[in-house]
């Protein structure tokens, strides 16, 4: 079994769109007892709160459901729990850093490292945006998590020979 913690600053934008279409994903290709998912986010301020309404809104004209998932903040055992931790951009990445214990650091990576199309490197926030944020949202969500669900089953697959 392979964790998977999204993380961005609220936990309810783009983490938990992260969350919603990499688990449709893993629907998708019957991954989900091999890899579990989780979202997070870096600070306080929504803990328990369900995902932004227009998150939720352009996740589901795309087929994606979010209304399940409630915020929550990083807990320093999620450090153990996790087997990669991906930040939605830089300056989650280094809050990330700043909190987790120096022998579990390299778990942490930006999420957009997956990336097949790498046109941006973070995430956006989409807060301020509009609709047409989270859309982008989308779009970049939907890229990277290919590369990391590509990425994981080589993982997993190498993992299993090697068991």
């Amino acid at each position: 079994m392979r964790n998977v913690l999204f993380v961005c600053l609220g936990n309810i934008c783009r983490s938990p769109t992260a969350e919603g279409v990499f688990q449709h994903m893993l629907e998708q290709t019957g991954l989900t007892s091999r890899i579990r998912v989780d979202s997070a986010g870096t600070g306080a301020w929504h803990v328990g709160k369900a995902p932004d309404s227009r998150a939720q809104k352009a996740a589901y004209e795309r087929g994606y459901r979010l209304s399940h998932l409630k915020a929550r903040q990083v807990a320093v055992a999620d450090f153990d729990k996790f087997d990669l931790i991906l930040a939605m951009d830089r300056s989650n990445m280094d809050d990330l850093l700043e909190m987790c214990p120096p022998d579990k650091q390299n778990k942490i990576r930006l999420f957009m490292d997956f990336a097949e199309n790498r046109r941006f490197p973070e995430v956006p926030d989409p807060y301020y945006a509009g609709s047409k944020g989270f859309e982008l949202v989308l779009d970049l969500v939907e890229d990277a998590s290919k590369g990391l669900l590509n990425y994981l089953q080589v993982n997993i697959a190498g993992r299993a020979a090697t068991d």
